[in-house]
């Protein structure tokens, strides 16, 4: 057997929407040395419904890190080198739970899920001028279905358990980061700062739960959890897993956690993470940038109980990879979505077509909740291909619309985008990236840096590591790009930018609204409750009166 290294290594748990990962990290050069995923199910009860098993979740934890772990000694590392763990999570993602039994109400609702449409539209009949962005001061978010307060309001009005646990006192609510710090340390109620400013009831300048969202939305304090910073000593794991007696020391948003491991810590510095979804962020300091042009102000990281705040501006991207995987298992276009680069360099263009895939309406910069997905351009001579290349242009198209909203916004010249997620592996849609935005794409060589990212937050903590945190010169070696230069010119980028944002406005008002279900039912009981004869007569009247006023 080979002689054990004795190192002090980070573990990261990295919960995203459909995978659990565990990946352990040396110190202080932060080098992966063993790492274990599993896929997690989605559970789609309706059209637009999105949900996941929290007990799956914190079981596949479990697995991962038994499994991640066990590897170690093999390759010559010692376990008991494990000194702490972080946590980073798909952020937005709501469970409610009973604080005595621990066990969830309700399925946890995913960030997608567009089933609270109607409850913002309730909310939004209450204030002035039915502004989205009334609260945008406050929490840096409009009202939109994305955010948790309204999966909240939702689970608490539809849920006859939740509703029976929020009156009696017992209801605990959070995002996923919470569920699992709470269930690891066996009753730990709290939250990080990246997490709370996603959930519209954080006031993003005070950094604390805000009086007056919660009473707009009648979300008693007593459910949430509290709110510390990312880079922190918060409790050690007490569920006797494998992880028994580490502290947990870090907790970020897996969209925060890229930007840090994207060495993005500048202002004016931006990245984007394709995946399903694609997710941009700008590093803009101890800044908040309110938004005018539909962007989210969210905290970027706070690295310590005493340190400074920073803060970003985001713009998603809801359908990013998630399009090529309606070309596969919806349209049957092709067998795998690692065939789409293929497919797509088979033709030299679209071919003119472009596709909007609002599926689930428009984000940022539109905001549209009411846009479904459009193929315009179509010809008898265009072929799967050219559909292929144009869903990847879209993704490229979105995100430049992005970028060239945090230009306006913050004022920063974004001369480079950093880019990471399963999607870069295609080399066509990083220099489609490329040539749409007109600017160089720094593809990172790191498996993922999001967990990266994270196992930098966990690492440190006062406490764990106690070294200064000087990114460029200690651990920006770690990271390599590949670089993708643009190869378009200005007027070609421009003319293709114009014809895409028609094919926006071709998607938009496609939802109509649907009429109250409670005034529909009003209505029914009023009419129900007219005795049929006098009921006719009434209608034989209205006739009689339309008819002698056409007559005249």
């Amino acid at each position: 057997m080979s002689e054990i290294k004795h190192e002090r290594l980070v573990g990261v748990i990295d919960e995203g929407t459909s995978t659990v990962a565990f990946s352990i990290y040396t110190t202080p050069d932060f080098k992966e040395v063993a790492s274990s995923k599993f896929d997690l199910k989605s559970i789609h009860p309706q059209d637009g419904w999105m949900e996941q098993d929290p007990m799956e979740i914190i079981k596949t934890i479990h697995i991962c890190a038994a499994e991640a772990i066990a590897k170690l000694r093999h390759l010559g590392y010692d376990e008991k080198d494990l000194i702490t763990i972080g946590v980073t999570n798909q952020r937005e993602t709501t469970v409610v739970w009973d604080k005595y039994t621990g066990q969830p109400l309700y399925n946890a609702i995913i960030w997608n899920d567009i089933r609270t449409t109607e409850t913002v539209d309730r909310i939004l009949a209450r204030i002035p001028d039915e502004n989205k962005n009334y609260f945008k001061a406050t929490t840096g978010l409009p009202m939109s279905p994305y955010f948790s307060a309204f999966k909240i309001i939702w689970l608490k009005d539809n849920v006859p358990a939740v509703r029976k646990a929020c009156r009696e006192r017992r209801c605990l609510a959070g995002t996923i980061d919470t569920w699992i710090v709470w269930n690891l340390t066996k009753g730990l109620h709290i939250t990080d700062v990246t997490n709370a400013s996603r959930t519209m009831l954080m006031n993003i300048e005070t950094l604390h739960w805000d009086p007056i969202l919660l009473k707009t939305f009648s979300i008693h304090p007593d459910m949430l959890p509290a709110i510390r910073s990312c880079s922190e000593i918060f409790g050690k794991v007490m569920d006797g897993s494998v992880l028994n007696g580490l502290p947990i020391s870090g907790i970020i948003g897996n969209q925060q956690a890229s930007l840090m491991g994207q060495m993005c810590f500048k202002p004016g510095q931006a990245k984007n993470t394709y995946r399903s979804g694609c997710f941009v962020l700008c590093n803009t300091g101890g800044k908040h940038v309110i938004s005018s042009h539909g962007l989210l102000t969210t905290v970027a990281y706070k690295l310590g109980k005493n340190a400074p705040v920073t803060y970003a501006l985001e713009g998603a991207v809801a359908i990013g990879g998630e399009a090529l995987n309606w070309l596969q298992k919806n349209m049957k276009i092709m067998s795998n979505t690692d065939e789409a680069e293929k497919m797509a360099e088979s033709v030299s263009s679209t071919g003119d077509v472009y596709f909007v895939p609002a599926f689930t309406g428009l984000y940022a910069p539109y905001w549209r909740k009411d846009a479904r997905g459009i193929i315009c351009g179509l010809t008898q001579f265009t072929t799967k291909n050219h559909i292929v290349r144009a869903t990847l242009e879209a993704i490229c198209f979105q995100t430049r619309d992005i970028l060239d909203c945090m230009h306006q916004e913050c004022g920063y010249n974004l001369n480079k985008l950093h880019a990471d997620g399963v999607l870069t592996h295609n080399n066509l849609l990083m220099q489609l990236q490329a040539d749409i935005a007109g600017i160089p794409v720094y593809r990172s060589q790191l498996v993922d840096t999001t967990a990266f990212g994270a196992a930098m937050v966990a690492a440190l903590a006062e406490g764990i590591n106690k070294c200064e945190f000087d990114p460029y010169k200690r651990y920006y070696d770690n990271v390599f790009y590949d670089t993708f230069l643009p190869t378009t010119t200005d007027d070609e980028r421009e003319l293709r930018c114009g014809k895409w944002k028609k094919a926006v406005e071709r998607s938009m008002g496609w939802v109509v609204k649907k009429k109250s279900a409670i005034m529909t039912n009003e209505r029914y009981k009023l009419i129900s409750s007219i005795p049929a004869g006098i009921y006719l007569i009434t209608v034989f009247a209205m006739l009689a009166h339309s008819n002698s006023r056409l007559a005249s």
